[in-house]
């Protein structure tokens, strides 16, 4: 499910890993790296890979009318990632309720490993046919709380619930 191997060949907990992205050309601005916005595609893309694991991706909302949408979102950018570099997401299912995810993700250089930014999110599950938020079916929140049980386990990462301020003046 969301594990890596571990010495041994034992199985660890671990957060979810997204599959090797690149970035797009087009993506690049005038500064010569990947613009802001995009680092939200990026992360994006490494959740719907994750909800297929959850049972909520696209055919969810087709078979059972359901979907999720984010409510809040804060992205941290700490280093420049730049075209050709290889990118990876790691997703943190930090908690869930009947209709809430929080997730935290952290996007690395695939090869060498340092941080180039984090996105915390609350995302909210909803009936669409209301357009309302709306409990999980308990066989999707079931493997929702097997995921998040496993992460729990999982050191939790620099940066989760970090609110924006000024620093203040000592």
């Amino acid at each position: 499910m969301t594990t890596q191997s571990g010495t041994g060949g034992t199985d660890r907990p671990a957060p979810f890993l997204s599959s090797i992205m690149q970035i797009e050309p087009q993506w690049i601005d005038y500064n010569g790296h990947l613009n802001m916005a995009y680092y939200n595609v990026m992360f994006d893309r490494a959740i719907d890979e994750l909800w297929l694991v959850l049972g909520i991706g696209p055919s969810y909302k087709k078979s059972r009318n359901g979907s999720t949408f984010t409510a809040e979102c804060h992205v941290r950018y700490l280093r420049e990632i730049h075209l050709g570099q290889p990118l990876q997401v790691s997703v943190y299912l930090i908690a869930a309720d009947d209709k809430r995810l929080h997730t935290f993700e952290e996007l690395r250089h695939a090869d060498e490993g340092w941080l180039s930014a984090t996105s915390e999110n609350m995302t909210l599950h909803i009936d669409m046919g209301e357009r309302k938020t709306a409990p999980f079916p308990p066989d999707i929140r079931a493997t929702i709380d097997a995921v998040a049980k496993a992460h729990a386990m999982v050191p939790r990462p620099e940066g989760i619930g970090r609110a924006i301020a000024m620093p203040s003046r000592k």
